[in-house]
């Protein structure tokens, strides 16, 4: 007969693989590209960089999520920070970016603005190659 598990030997080992992901993403187990955004507290925004202008070139190309080879974005939203998984991101900008043009001197860039509510609907959504 087959070992049986308890809810509380699901949810501890639910809880240990939480863990697991925090330190691997605490140690370096996985490339996190950091982000903090000025504006959240007041727009309930944050900002996804897609272009930016490159003025050595005189041109716009891509930056920010368009070429990042980070596994994890995390978002540093006053004193929590969100970690969202690069894939899900990118899905969330297809899915529910609002696209804006930052004009701010010196750096230039194209992006999407999205709310946190946003975001965790696409990292419940997304499935990838799961």
């Amino acid at each position: 007969m087959g070992k049986s598990f308890s809810a509380f030997d699901l949810d501890l080992e639910f809880g240990q693989e939480g863990e697991q992901l925090v330190k691997e993403l605490l140690t370096h187990g996985h490339t996190i590209e950091v982000k903090r955004d000025r504006k959240w507290k007041d727009t309930h925004n944050v900002y996804v960089e897609t272009e930016c202008y490159f003025t050595g070139k005189q041109a716009w190309g891509a930056s920010g999520l368009s070429v990042t080879e980070a596994k994890y974005w995390a978002f540093v939203l006053e004193d929590a920070v969100l970690f969202v998984p690069t894939d899900a991101l990118r899905y969330a900008v297809k899915e529910f970016g609002n696209y804006t043009e930052c004009h701010i001197p010196p750096n230039f860039s194209k992006g999407v603005l999205l709310t946190v509510p946003q975001i965790l609907k696409s990292i419940k959504e997304y499935q990838g190659d799961k």
